[in-house]
């Protein structure tokens, strides 16, 4: 139980404030409790809810899963997003005509359903599903 401010071991009791014992350093005089809130989480913690949140999982889950309420996930993403610096798209994004594509899956006969699949060629993912039914199905 070391001064947080100094590092020295030389302390003494000095009362109790909110039910915490508290402590004054004897070389730099500096006064403090050495237990966290009862309800202070570890940066670990945090840390673990923003890569939970980026792997996809929702706030409630998350807060199951760390036993903390979804609001306070919220608000671990929400101040992380505004003071990291995402990079920045340079490149301007190319812009395809899909009703072509979507009219020529339309006229096809031999299936009553189509389905289309737009992938981010960069990145290998999916985007975006799209569903045509034929007339015949409806």
């Amino acid at each position: 139980m070391d001064c947080p401010r100094c590092k020295s071991n030389h302390y003494v009791k000095d009362g109790i404030v909110r039910s915490l014992q508290r402590f004054r350093c004897k070389d730099c005089h500096y006064r403090y409790t050495v237990k966290f809130k009862s309800g202070a989480k570890t940066p670990e913690t945090k840390r673990l809810a923003l890569e939970l949140y980026l792997e996809g999982l929702d706030f409630r889950s998350i807060g199951r899963i760390l036993n903390v309420s979804y609001g306070t996930v919220y608000a671990w993403v929400r101040k992380w997003g505004s003071q990291a610096s995402l990079p920045r798209r340079e490149m301007p994004v190319k812009i395809e005509d899909l009703d072509k594509m979507f009219t020529y899956l339309a006229s096809k006969k031999d299936h009553p359903s189509h389905k289309l699949l737009l992938i981010d060629l960069e990145k290998n993912i999916s985007v975006l599903s799209v569903d045509t039914l034929s007339q015949r199905a409806l």
